[in-house]
């Protein structure tokens, strides 16, 4: 991870001066933004590999501040911050294009860990096509939030959405149920009726025969698993 720099947006000096630590010590640079203004001006100017993203500041939100980034076609890892627990922002957050969610306080080695995975996940995006992930039938727009099957507009809600795009950026790996509900639902406590019910929900969607689905499977006792060479 050294020479990758890190964006730190927050208007709290004290998290900022803590990220700004953390990330030094595993040999990666950090600049600041204390506001939204700050931030969109250092955007313009410089590529940077992963953008820490606070969302309740003075001048503008960090949703604004994402919305803007991905409409100008900026698809630098975001790892956004709140300090609200509720699930309808995270879904927010995720749907706008946001890689990764945490909720303060925080532990400086989860962010870390996020951080690092973020930035090893865009490196691999960035062999995919420019605005684009494919895998096998389908293609995921980054720009527009969009995915297809053999070029046909999949119907996704924005929580189907950021499972089925955590899917395709790990084919071929089994996750277990609370795997997945911690990395889409940012929750340690696993309710599995919902991960059935969004499993069921995307095979009616991407299977050609959902009873007997061919890219989304079950491995028994153990949990999914995403076959784009199906």
């Amino acid at each position: 991870m050294a020479n990758h720099e890190i964006l730190i947006v927050d208007d709290e000096l004290s998290i900022r001066m803590a990220l700004k630590t953390a990330f030094t010590r595993e040999g990666m640079s950090a600049r600041e933004a204390s506001c939204g203004a700050e931030a969109l001006a250092l955007l313009s100017s410089r590529k940077f590999d992963l953008i820490v993203l606070d969302i309740m500041m003075e001048d503008m939100d960090g949703y604004s501040i994402l919305q803007k980034l991905r409409s100008d076609g900026n698809m630098t890892p975001v790892l956004m911050l709140s300090g609200r627990q509720e699930e309808t922002d995270q879904v927010l957050g995720l749907g706008l294009g946001a890689d990764d969610y945490l909720t303060k306080p925080f532990h400086l080695a989860v962010l870390i860990q996020k951080a690092k995975a973020l930035i090893r996940r865009n490196n691999i995006y960035s062999r995919q096509p420019q605005n684009g992930l494919v895998v096998g039938p389908f293609r995921f727009d980054t720009m527009k939030l969009e995915c297809y099957k053999n070029d046909r507009l999949l119907k996704l809600t924005a929580r189907e959405l950021v499972l089925f795009r955590f899917f395709l950026e790990h084919p071929g790996q089994t996750f277990t149920k609370e795997q997945l509900y911690h990395q889409v639902w940012n929750e340690y406590i696993v309710d599995d009726n919902t991960i059935m019910v969004y499993i069921k929900r995307l095979r009616e969607k991407i299977e050609d025969d959902s009873k007997k689905p061919a890219y989304l499977k079950t491995v028994r006792g153990i949990g999914y698993l995403f076959d784009g060479k199906a």
